[in-house]
């Protein structure tokens, strides 16, 4: 008895080994079955998987008659038996008075078994889920044992368990394997983005930071990228993680201003489930989330000082707390910071902690604005229009030299992104028969605003909407800090939030 109990121990053991050993599904029912040959003997061993909630298809077959089962399928409807077995989850072992009156055996036309042989069925479920059945039958005529039956219904839960995870496995990695494409494809894009705004550049300024940004890109040192709202900071930034060693990590981007002040702490660090108002479940930061890789911090100037602490440390140390939690946990980061403000300044109003200030500034780039580099307008604006091209529907598009030259004439307080708006604008007014953008569809935009409406027939609340919607749209939709739609509103932030909400103001891409 003792000998019996050890070796059915040993069996259990085995197959439980079995079933985590094998990541491809067909060799894990290939092997599974081979095995399970030891302690239920079988001439056929077959692996019928639901499809749907009522049809079973053979996925695998073992044994001397397998060749003939292979493209075997049956209809639960038909066998009630099984259907039974499959939903209480018991293996059930046939009889010949099962097969002569009940059901019929499952390959009843397709094999040429006695009554009265060798069978049963085992359920296959994970969880609640039912997965199908496995089903053994052999040529002599004499019932499988209860032990044997009871084993091989718990074989057949494990070789679910373990198929299960098999192609969960799968679909993790042909996840993984997208998204590592999916990065390729946004490194590859990075550096053409990086030659658009820098390498292709007729400007001797931005043809400087170029070669400054390329030589500090292969090392981990802070960058602190500076320059006017819209010259494309954030363009830069991507540049310099696409020539970098960590190109092939995440590149993640957080606009502190963008982030009311109370929630920055919990956006950078992470927190705990519970750990203030609001905080159903556990959340991973961004900087946790940019492990390995690259964490841009634009509008880095309207951080709290209580977070800049918090930041400073990060730099010095690789460490961090997440809200409510009482572990360190070590991150791997490279920080870029961007700003259109003279953090200097802000050091001396006490606004901007002075040696977080020293430890960003090591090597700073600062991008040129488009006033200063109008002999790029023609490649940005073909860039420009290339990139517009999925949200307008209109490709190879070209600009007129009388429209270049209504370009090159405006004063582009906006930058890039005012541009962008611009030309999109134009795209959508030319109509689609339009190749060719003229200097009539680049007008000033308030000249353009009052042809269409007029303001004696505006109620209040429309020229308040439509004046919101102007300033939002000329500062990126940024609210907060200086230069901010609401310091250009004269207003503070939160009335600005709720006026907006009140007259339907949605905030711009």
């Amino acid at each position: 008895m003792n000998d019996a109990i050890l070796n059915l121990a040993a069996d259990v053991r085995e197959l439980s080994r079995l079933t985590v050993r094998y990541d491809e599904p067909d060799e894990l029912l290939r092997r599974g079955l081979d095995w399970l040959a030891r302690v239920a003997p079988y001439d056929l061993a077959t692996v019928f998987l639901l499809e749907g909630e009522d049809v079973l298809q053979v996925r695998a077959a073992q044994g001397a008659l397998a060749n003939q089962v292979q493209d075997h399928h049956l209809q639960l409807k038909d066998f009630p038996t099984i259907r039974q077995a499959l939903e209480e989850r018991r293996a059930r072992a046939f009889t010949e008075h099962d097969h002569r009156h009940g059901d019929g055996d499952p390959f009843d036309g397709v094999l040429d078994l006695e009554d009265g042989h060798s069978c049963m069925v085992a359920p296959m479920y994970t969880g609640e889920r039912p997965m199908g059945v496995l089903a053994l039958d052999r040529e002599v005529c004499e019932p499988y044992p209860p032990g044997v039956v009871e084993l091989v219904e718990v074989y057949a839960h494990l070789l679910a368990v373990a198929l299960e995870n098999a192609e969960q496995r799968r679909r993790l990695e042909r996840l993984n394997a997208r998204q590592r494409e999916q990065l390729r494809l946004l490194a590859a894009d990075c550096r053409d983005e990086g030659q658009d705004v820098l390498g292709g550049s007729k400007s001797v300024a931005v043809r400087r930071v170029a070669v400054k940004a390329r030589q500090v890109a292969v090392t981990d040192t802070p960058v602190l990228i500076l320059g006017e709202t819209g010259t494309g900071k954030e363009r830069l930034a991507r540049a310099v993680h696409a020539w970098s060693r960590r190109s092939d990590g995440p590149f993640v981007a957080l606009n502190c201003a963008a982030i009311p002040a109370g929630l920055v702490e919990s956006e950078l660090f992470g927190h705990k489930k519970g750990s203030f108002t609001g905080a159903g479940t556990a959340r991973q930061g961004r900087f946790v989330v940019a492990n390995g890789g690259t964490l841009l911090l634009d509008e880095i100037g309207e951080l709290p000082l209580a977070v800049q602490a918090k930041l400073l440390r990060v730099l010095q140390e690789g460490t961090l707390t997440p809200v409510g939690a009482d572990r360190e946990v070590r991150v791997d980061v490279r920080i870029l910071a961007a700003t259109h403000v003279d953090l200097h300044r802000a050091v001396e109003a006490g606004a901007f902690r002075e040696d977080l200030y020293y430890r960003l500034e090591v090597f700073p780039l600062r991008m040129p604005p488009l006033r200063e580099r109008l002999d790029d307008l023609p490649a940005l604006c073909r860039a420009l229009l290339a990139e517009q091209t999925q949200r307008t529907g209109r490709s190879g598009l070209i600009l007129s030299a009388a429209a270049l030259r209504v370009l090159a004439e405006q004063r582009w307080p906006g930058n890039i992104r005012q541009l962008s708006n611009a030309l999109e604008r134009a795209v959508i007014l030319a109509g689609p028969d339009v190749s060719v953008l003229g200097p009539e569809l680049f007008q000033p935009w308030d000249d353009r605003s009052m042809a269409t409406v007029e303001p004696a027939s505006m109620t209040l609340e429309a020229v308040q909407r439509q004046h919101i919607e102007r300033v939002l749209k000329q500062t990126g939709g940024r609210i907060y800090g200086e230069g901010g739609a609401a310091a250009l509103l004269g207003m503070k932030p939160t009335t600005l939030q709720s006026r907006m909400k009140k007259l339907g103001v949605q905030r711009p891409d």
